[in-house]
């Protein structure tokens, strides 16, 4: 079975980094990476918005046109859902919180990202960013059924007020005639109106009544 294909953005102006990366991702056995490489944001951004096929961004934080968090902030300022792992080259708590902040995905020391440990962390992101965007995809559907149940459930109530009044001043006229001296052809046209007088009132009252929640 051909192994799937992950597009990976790399923006890292370190060239021995980048070809450490590309080593590690063509040895793990169950995806295939292909790496794309830019070594400043500007570039990164332009190839984010022209390639649709990029599922994760690599981003250092040391870079010479801006650091790592300017390029996150970049991203998010250009409505781009893409989930991102921040690198460095050291511990830095205050940093990493500051990713986190930014909803960045992952926090890796480049030191430590040897053997599998830099392609199994994107795959588990990748797995959890699926699992986060179905939650919230699930959510917005479930806002927009509850609008729609609202929207109907008003204008059911609409519908029904103004019917009843119409129906009520029917009614009683029927009443009236009922009482009245008619022709047999007369009393047999009524009778049919009282029915279905009845018969509209019965399907009001099952709109009224009608359970629309999911």
């Amino acid at each position: 079975m051909e192994l799937e294909t992950l597009d990976i953005l790399l923006v890292d102006d370190d060239p021995v980094y980048v070809n450490s990366a590309r080593h590690h991702l063509s040895k793990y056995p169950s995806k295939k990476f292909n790496l794309i490489w830019k070594d400043n944001g500007d570039a990164a951004i332009q190839e984010l918005k022209s390639n649709p096929n990029i599922k994760l961004v690599l981003i250092d934080y040391y870079l010479p046109d801006k650091d790592g968090l300017e390029i996150v902030k970049e991203i998010a300022n250009a409505k781009i859902s893409i989930p991102i792992i921040f690198l460095t080259t050291h511990k830095n708590f205050k940093l990493a919180v500051e990713a986190m902040k930014l909803n960045v995905e992952d926090y890796l020391i480049k030191e430590e990202t040897v053997d599998t440990m830099l392609p199994r962390a994107i795959v588990t992101v990748l797995e959890r960013f699926k699992i986060k965007k179905q939650l919230e995809n699930a959510e917005k559907e479930k806002i927009i059924s509850e609008g729609k149940a609202n929207a109907i459930k008003e204008l059911i109530v609409t519908i029904s007020h103004e019917f009843n009044n119409p129906l009520a001043a029917i009614k009683i006229s029927t009443d009236i005639l009922a009482k009245q001296n008619l022709s047999p052809e007369s009393k047999k046209i009524l009778e049919e109106l009282v029915e279905n007088l009845k018969k509209i009132e019965n399907e009001i009252s099952i709109l009224k009544n009608l359970d629309i929640s999911d």
